[in-house]
């Protein structure tokens, strides 16, 4: 019978391995982080003016509803006036249905307005809440793609008589403008 050998086997220095894996994961880290900085975009958020209101970001759900009835309307506005050569009515555009003129359920949640043609040149809607949303004016001219589009949350307001820009501002209007930007579209060229 032979004796047993033993044979002692000494654990390989940790110190080594441990220090591999730590310079890779640094590397690691680096480069992650270099291409982030460079595909880096910036985020510009473009301001408006002390008189002017952002549709997405400044308007409460209402007005925000409100507002884009006006601007789907408008194709339809343009339809009517080529037809008839002047501008329809409230009353004209309520018969045919057309928001935010109709009165429905819809034009009661968002502040009832009452609307009259001004001048045969603007559309002005008054709210009776006020709370909800405020009153609107849209002006048109003959070559408007896009309406020129106003909102006062005044209270105690009285029908406009000169609706230009200046006498709107010191009135209290604020014009709406609608900016698109990546940052509320959320899109991403690369």
């Amino acid at each position: 019978m032979s004796t047993p050998t033993t044979q002692i086997v000494r654990p390989a220095g940790a110190g080594h391995e441990t220090l591999y894996v730590l310079l890779l994961c640094l590397m690691i880290l680096a480069v992650a982080g270099s291409v982030v900085a460079w595909r880096h975009e910036s985020q510009a958020v473009s301001s408006v003016n002390s008189h002017q209101l952002d549709a997405r970001r400044d308007l409460s759900a209402a007005e925000q509803g409100i507002y884009a009835d006006l601007r789907v309307t408008l194709d339809e506005i343009h339809l009517l006036r080529q037809e008839q050569t002047t501008l329809p009515t409230p009353e004209a555009l309520a018969d045919e249905g057309f928001a935010p003129f109709a009165q429905d359920a819809s034009s009661v949640s968002r502040g009832g307005h009452a609307w009259q043609l001004l001048d045969a040149k603007a559309y002005f809607g008054q709210s009776q809440v006020p709370s909800v949303a405020g009153s609107f004016l849209m002006r048109l001219t003959a070559a408007d793609d896009a309406p020129d589009v106003w909102l006062n949350r005044g209270k105690a307001l009285t029908t406009p008589t000169d609706l230009t820009d200046a006498a709107l501002e010191s009135a209290g209007w604020q014009q709406i403008v609608a900016q698109f930007d990546a940052g509320v579209t959320r899109q991403h060229r690369h």
